[in-house]
């Protein structure tokens, strides 16, 4: 193949998928070395089927990790047997780990805990590493400047076989968000106000580099939930150039080069930004003064709006008319009817959009001294067994019990209907989850989507609420 010209200005995504091609297979697109494969009981089964089938192994073991996450039960005293519905993906994955020598993160592990939350916090995810798992929300663990994507049951079973994939080489596309949001204003509506500005179609095709000052002032872990939704911006994946804030939460971590491999990779890592006149396909500027705490209304990110407006005619929202009709059909709302007017049934804090330490900290800061409201049902999941323990050793378990949330184990939870927590139908959710279509969250279950501090206030109030007045 043609050698990249190195001395031409990159992108950070030029960066990273120019030291991973191992082959260029022309129009079928260039085979690409993944330094991480990452599974979990609810897609990966299908492929160790097929390696038995083929008499196939495992290529690199000790560069897969698997966890349980997905279709368990986040009952507290939860087993793999508490959810009927998962035993079989459960019994799947333990025994297929065993099989093939690959580390699993089961749920007696203190390691245990969404798929996209413990490779960051493990140190499993580096920045620079591609990442695959059979999972669209990979693109999370872009926030620490890594390139990830989800994969489909035969490219797991690729990466498996052969640790690479053939990929064609996406298109780059930089958004800059200028400004500094006031207090009250997170990640999440970042990225929400991108959606609705945009649409939900508006990154597809490409991997979407977030810079700018709103976005270095980010801590890692709002940086994951911007990363995370880049697939609901319809993008590949999403990424964050790495910098000292990066370099010093992956300091450390069980995973992470230790001695001089760590001083190593720190310096190969400082490389890692886009070169001031890299070209990308597409480039854009979101003012992010006076942006206000956004809340979806209808059934695709792209229809949000600010937490203190009023529904909108479909004439007037993102996309086709006939489709915001349906949309608002399905949620049950008028336009004109204000958001923060709208009853709610059910709170979700949790997800791998929101489900780590600060996220349960920006909450609990609403929360505090508050009760939830009478006839709201309220959770709380924590994205991992480390984070539940941090958070507990905060005393933030017992803010949210007080208040009248319950307080779960570490899982995917009520982001999916996959398991036991699900939104009953015609029941309104405001979740700090990443999807909000049709049934997603139990069969005609109508969700909001929001960030931690608008859901905490939502669940107070009893009707979708502005989290500012909380916080001051």
């Amino acid at each position: 193949m043609n050698e990249p010209d190195n001395s031409a200005p990159r992108t950070v995504f030029d960066k990273i998928w120019d030291a991973h091609v191992v082959a260029d297979l022309g129009e079928d697109g260039q085979l690409v070395h993944i330094d991480r494969h990452i599974l979990h009981e609810a897609s990966s089964p299908q492929a160790f089927d097929r390696l038995r089938a083929k008499g196939r192994s495992v290529n690199r073991p000790d560069l897969t990790f698997a966890t349980i996450d997905h279709i368990i039960s986040t009952a507290p005293g939860r087993t793999g047997a508490t959810f009927a519905g998962g035993i079989e993906l459960v019994e799947a994955v333990r025994h297929n780990c065993t099989e093939f020598g690959i580390r699993l993160f089961d749920l007696d592990d203190p390691r245990q805990g969404i798929v996209h939350v413990v490779a960051v916090e493990r140190g499993i995810a580096l920045p620079g590493c591609t990442v695959a798992c059979g999972d669209s929300h990979t693109s999370t663990i872009g926030g620490i400047g890594a390139l990830a994507w989800g994969a489909g049951a035969s490219e797991v079973e690729h990466v498996l076989t052969t640790q690479t994939l053939v990929q064609n080489r996406p298109a780059t596309m930089r958004v800059i968000f200028e400004g500094q949001p006031e207090r009250g204003v997170s990640a999440k509506d970042l990225i929400l106000h991108l959606i609705g500005t945009v649409g939900a179609a508006g990154g597809v095709g490409h991997v979407v580099e977030y810079a700018g000052p709103a976005i270095t002032a980010l801590p890692v872990e709002g940086r994951l939930t911007v990363c995370n939704m880049s697939i609901e911006f319809g993008a590949r994946a999403g990424l964050i150039a790495p910098d000292k804030t990066t370099i010093a939460y992956i300091a450390g971590r069980e995973f992470a080069p230790q001695g001089s491999l760590w001083d190593a990779a720190v310096a190969y890592w400082s490389t890692l930004n886009s070169d001031p006149e890299a070209v990308f396909a597409r480039d854009m500027t979101l003012d992010c003064e006076g942006l206000k705490p956004q809340v979806t209304w209808g059934t695709s990110p792209q229809y949000v709006t600010a937490v203190d407006d009023c529904i909108p005619v479909p004439e007037n929202a993102f996309g086709s008319t006939e489709d915001a009709s349906r949309a608002l059909e399905y949620m049950g709302l008028t336009p004109g009817t204000k958001l923060c007017d709208i009853p709610i049934d059910v709170v979700f804090i949790g997800s791998c959009t929101n489900s780590r330490l600060n996220d349960f900290e920006e909450a609990a800061r609403v929360i505090e001294g508050h009760n939830v409201a009478p006839g709201v049902r309220a959770l709380a999941v924590p994205g991992s067994q480390a984070v539940k323990n941090a958070a507990e050793a905060k005393g933030l378990d017992q803010i949210f019990k007080s208040a009248g949330f319950e307080w779960r184990e570490p899982g995917c939870s009520m982001c999916l209907s996959m398991n036991d927590d699900n939104v009953p139908q015609h029941a309104r959710c405001v979740s700090t989850s990443n999807r909000n279509f049709e049934n997603r969250q139990g069969r005609g279950s109508r969700t909001h989507l929001a960030s931690p501090a608008t859901a905490a206030a939502s669940a107070v109030r009893g009707t979708i609420a502005d989290p500012r007045p909380y916080l001051e």
